[in-house]
């Protein structure tokens, strides 16, 4: 362990090399200096220029085309030094690449004068929701942690997810997903809930959380106060729950309150307007009463507040723009505003702000009180042994990345997952001769495979709709048809096909609450992901090999 951190040191010592003593020729306060992690995010903090502290507050993504990121991000990460970035999806086809560009943020970081390290996030909730694709497993996700019905799962899974989050060098995760499976029309949320009950969000949060915490990540609970009780996607417009205080503070905030009382380190705003609340029409990302008062007050959370992206329409349309809506979401209480792009160095948001921390003595105040805490958590997360590392060893990425014992686990989730939620005519389990011909229709390549070597006599159809005449006459020759059910789109499909009066069985891939709107269909099996082993899990379980012992995590109304 003393080994790993010297090297740790080391690597630094040399990024720094010229960079420690003072404007006046004393030694400058170091992020790698000894002392408790509250104190000495103090002290550095009352050190910064009022361009430093407000800098430690800025969480910047990148667009850049190409393979090394533009020189753009690297201005903001030397010149403004900028606290955190932001890893998308289209930053991460090429997983190599990805870590050396992590690398290079690293080091430019280290080069300036207090060696404060970035931190390096991403949303890597396993499931429908996996921004660093290229290598990396592809798990099940939250629901199926949900049906499972173990802590256990939800632990191991935020434990490897974050081994290889780890090996690649990012040091943030913005999961768990806490919000509640309130609406079932909600397709932003969805599978991604671990089910509609408070307290077991809570417990399979904290578990999912934990697991993270064990792989030196740290966690993200979002999206406070909930954005589960909502169709409507913040990204797009700015969603309204009706729902009193009251509601919610036994509902929605009990995963937040057990969170708190176990002092994880952060948690995600969420662009939602609560309009029976104090808060009235703003989004809860902007509201000072939501952020202070609920959160911070009758919550007790010390813990990181972090943004949505300011970007999405769901904080921008409420604000005006998007340097107002940075300015609003600072004094509300947010401690890192996340924006998805980088934007040139003389823009609006950046220089309003700090005319504000120069003229404005509540606003620089505020800011500092930020850029503490986000001192205080790196401090904490960052250093030791068991931190994520600065410079990821892109010579790991062939064994670690996806991780081998991970694969194992992912497996046998999947299989604990699958549930059973209708089998009227006693169809399943399914065998060759009560098939007879087989019909899949789907939106899936895998389901064609896995379904063509579990059956003899198959053919597959890639639907879309409305549905083609060619699809009904194929659906029409076979005896049983096995359907790949993910969203509404699907939903419509499947209708058109009941007059045909064939077998039907539903494999519900994403959320079963579409299979309330067939209720009709012979069978159904629940896998809540649509990966490798999630759609073996389902076929295994069509043709018995494996029990179908899950439990849909929220009230479903179809049997």
């Amino acid at each position: 362990m003393k080994n790993t951190c010297s090297v740790r040191r080391l690597v630094w010592a040399v990024a720094l090399a010229g960079s420690l003593l003072g404007a006046e020729g004393g030694f400058a306060l170091n992020f790698f200096d000894d002392g408790d992690a509250e104190n000495l995010a103090v002290a550095l903090v009352e050190a910064m220029s009022d361009e430093d502290a407000l800098a430690q507050t800025f969480m910047l993504g990148w667009r850049d085309i190409g393979d090394t990121p533009s020189r753009l991000i690297q201005e903001w990460i030397t010149g403004r030094r900028v606290g955190s970035v932001k890893v998308f999806g289209w930053n991460t086809a090429d997983t190599r690449q990805l870590a050396l560009n992590i690398g290079l943020f690293q080091r430019l970081a280290g080069r300036n004068p207090q060696a404060i390290p970035l931190l390096v996030a991403t949303d890597q909730e396993g499931g429908l929701v996996r921004h660093v694709k290229g290598d990396t497993s592809d798990t099940p996700g939250a629901m199926a942690i949900g049906a499972s019905g173990f802590p256990e799962d939800a632990y191991y899974s935020g434990y490897y997810i974050g081994r290889e989050l780890s090996a690649l060098g990012i040091n943030m995760n913005f999961a768990p997903t806490v919000d509640l499976y309130t609406n079932h029309s909600s397709v932003l949320i969805g599978p991604r809930s671990f089910g509609d009950l408070p307290e077991y969000a809570g417990i399979m949060g904290i578990a999912f959380a934990r697991g993270l915490l064990a792989a030196g990540v740290i966690p993200t609970a979002k999206h406070f106060p909930g954005h589960g009780d909502t169709a409507l996607d913040s990204h797009s417009v700015l969603p309204s729950v009706d729902a009193p205080f009251e509601a919610l503070w036994n509902r929605e905030l009990v995963p937040y309150r057990m969170i708190a009382k176990e002092r994880l380190p952060a948690v995600m705003s969420a662009h939602v307007a609560f309009p029976n609340t104090e808060s009235a029409n703003l989004p809860a990302s902007l509201s000072p009463w939501f952020l202070g008062e609920v959160l911070r007050n009758r919550i007790g959370f010390d813990g990181l507040v972090i943004t949505d992206d300011l970007i999405m329409n769901g904080a921008t349309m409420s604000a005006g723009s998007l340097s107002l809506a940075a300015k609003q979401a600072l004094l509300a209480g947010n401690d890192i505003i996340m924006m998805s792009s980088t934007p040139e160095t003389d823009d609006p948001v950046w220089v309003n702000l700090l005319r504000a921390m120069r003229t404005e003595k509540d606003f620089n105040l505020r800011v500092r009180e930020a850029a503490r805490r986000v001192m205080t958590v790196k401090l904490k997360y960052l250093r030791g042994s068991g931190a994520v590392p600065f410079i990821p060893d892109v010579r790991r990425l062939e064994t670690d990345v996806p991780d081998r014992e991970g694969a194992a686990f992912f497996r046998g989730l999947a299989a604990r997952s699958v549930t059973l939620i209708k089998n009227n005519r006693e169809l399943l389990p399914l065998t060759d001769k009560k098939a007879g011909r087989l019909f899949l229709a789907g939106q899936n390549l895998d389901f064609f495979e896995l379904g063509r070597k579990h059956f003899s006599d198959v053919s597959a159809y890639w639907y879309s709709v409305p549905v083609s005449a060619d699809m009904m006459e194929r659906a029409a020759r076979s005896d049983t048809i096995i359907f790949y059910l993910a969203d509404s789109e699907g939903v419509e499909a499947l209708k058109s096909l009941r007059p045909l009066g064939k077998k039907v069985i539903v494999l519900s891939v994403l959320s079963p609450a579409y299979i309330n709107e067939v209720p009709w269909v012979d069978a159904a099996i629940a896998v809540y992901g649509s990966s490798t082993d999630s759609l073996l899990a389902g076929f295994s379980a069509i043709i018995g090999t494996i029990p179908a012992n899950g439990t849909v995590p929220f009230t479903l109304n179809s049997r």
